[in-house]
């Protein structure tokens, strides 16, 4: 009889566990958090229910000062995830920060190394509902992505994106 593969854990979790805690954070029921000493989540940070925060074994999460994330979002920490200030990130957006490399030939892809590249969001941006943020995406401030849109690649302050693969459809003005 085989055996059942060991589990990452539960999600449940103690405030006390957080690499950093800031004030006046809110955590709908629901969100589920691994590895929150690998986790900071600053002042005025707002989590919607059933959101996951798959913290890793290594990896930083940094959710900066009055950021909003919606419900069901999905975010994973393993190569590193810097989220500024007061970013609005939608429902369902899903946050990666690590996939398979090129398997041997002939062998799953499953199988192959992890590939870690870190996701940094500016300060300001706001993260359409659905979107998906790939490893190594660099969002810069004040940026809108648009909804469903895949990111992956560097795109500069004040841009608004949008699409499969993601791309620059317009510029925002500011001040």
């Amino acid at each position: 009889m085989r055996k059942a593969p060991k589990s990452h854990g539960s999600g449940d979790f103690d405030p006390d566990d957080f690499r950093h805690l800031g004030k006046d954070v809110v955590i709908e029921p629901g969100v589920m958090v691994f590895h929150p000493e690998n986790i900071e989540l600053c002042d005025r940070v707002y989590i919607g229910h059933n959101t996951i925060l798959k913290g890793y074994f290594k990896g930083l999460m940094k959710i900066g000062a009055g950021t909003w994330i919606g419900q069901q979002c999905f975010i994973h920490s393993a190569g590193g995830v810097i989220v500024g200030e007061a970013v609005g990130i939608g429902p369902g957006v899903k946050i990666i920060t690590s996939e398979h490399g090129e398997p041997a030939p002939g062998e799953p892809v499953i199988g192959a190394d992890l590939v870690f590249g870190e996701v940094s969001i500016g300060d300001g941006a706001d993260i359409g509902a659905g979107a998906i943020i790939l490893p190594g995406a660099v969002i810069g401030k004040r940026v809108r992505v648009g909804a469903g849109a895949v990111v992956k690649g560097v795109f500069p302050d004040d841009t608004v994106i949008a699409g499969i693969p993601a791309k620059i459809v317009g510029k925002r003005g500011h001040g």
